[in-house]
């Protein structure tokens, strides 16, 4: 169990949640684990299949706190709430923000993006002595750095997408010098989206759309709409919302990936090429990727916001309740994340 933000975070896929008076009370094989007044309590998401009590429903229903079931593979499943009294309201406030404060919102986004991004190139370098001096990668972090002084020079959210697709094009320039175990037969030429034209392709898009599901869910349990966003344009069918917080966090995915291919835990092995020319993931690449994938979301990584550990896996939650609070006047900014 997290509290965070007066969120409540069952992450435990045994724990079930019952009534206890005024408390909500959390039992792993029917043993207390934790006891905690409603009164403490805005929100509640729980990651575990057996669920709460409907004494607990009730409750929550009566003093309009929602419960939301995500699966533990982080599938949002559904809600329960009482009747509609605030959502609406946060979603006008949604719509509002957005309008006013789109185009900082987008800067301060894409500027995290690029920092980020810079922080993952230079922890390479880090632990390869030898790339220090390699003047392709000096170049592209000097356009990263550039990126983000120009970044609010922006007159438009699509001036500032024009230099984020500039900077995107030199980061993935050298992100083929990332791959750093000459043992692996995997390489990256450059970004193909679709299809993806090879394995390292394949496995970047398939953590972004893992990653931007769970930011999504994450969205749908602070009752922001998914489909209405800041920076990406509103397309039927796309949650936009959840694609403008996957850009400041894409960091973590990509460093994922490149470490399934630096310790060779993904091989050329596990993808089948389509005639097309595309490579997917085949059955086995998967059930490796998902393998480790919900591991890494069970590891702590220190929030620079909060200031605190927390699982990997909470990333797309505590981001989306912290923009919930910067919709809702409680916070004066939205803090992005930022690698330090």
């Amino acid at each position: 169990m997290r509290k965070l933000l007066n969120t409540i975070y069952i992450t435990n896929d045994e724990a079930y949640l019952c009534l206890d008076g005024e408390n909500l009370v959390c039992k792993i094989n029917n043993e207390i684990k934790f006891r905690l007044p409603f009164d403490n309590i805005e929100n509640i998401v729980c990651f575990s299949y057996l669920g709460c009590s409907p004494a607990v429903m009730g409750k929550c229903v009566s003093k309009l706190i929602p419960i939301n079931f995500v699966s533990p593979n982080g599938k949002f499943l559904a809600k329960v709430c009482g009747e509609t009294k605030g959502n609406v309201f946060l979603r006008v406030s949604q719509i509002d923000k957005f309008r006013e404060c789109g185009l900082m919102l987008a800067k301060n986004s894409l500027a995290a993006k690029f920092s980020n991004s810079i922080q993952l190139i230079k922890r390479t370098i880090h632990d390869n002595t030898d790339m220090r001096n390699d003047e392709q990668i000096k170049c592209a972090i000097n356009v990263l750095l550039n990126g983000i002084d120009q970044i609010y020079e922006a007159d438009s959210v699509e001036t500032a997408m024009g230099i984020e697709g500039n900077c995107a094009k030199q980061f993935f320039s050298v992100f083929n010098k990332l791959i750093t175990n000459p043992k692996t037969s995997l390489t990256f030429q450059f970004r193909t989206k679709r299809p993806p034209l090879d394995p390292v392709n394949a496995l970047l898009s398939f953590a972004y759309t893992l990653f931007t599901n769970e930011f999504a869910s994450a969205l749908e349990t602070v009752g922001l709409d998914s489909y209405i966003g800041f920076l990406h344009a509103l397309r039927s069918g796309r949650s936009s919302l959840a694609c403008d917080l996957v850009e400041e966090a894409r960091c973590l995915v990509e460093r994922f990936v490149l470490t399934l291919v630096n310790l060779r835990i993904i091989t050329e092995k596990d993808f089948d090429r389509q005639i097309s020319g595309a490579f997917l993931l085949n059955e086995n690449g998967r059930k490796k990727f998902l393998s480790k994938w919900q591991e890494k979301k069970r590891t702590d990584i220190s929030h620079p916001y909060l200031k605190q550990k927390i699982p990997f896996g909470l990333i797309p939650y505590v981001q989306s309740n912290l923009l919930a609070k910067y919709v809702r006047g409680e916070i004066e900014e939205y803090p992005c994340f930022l690698l330090k």
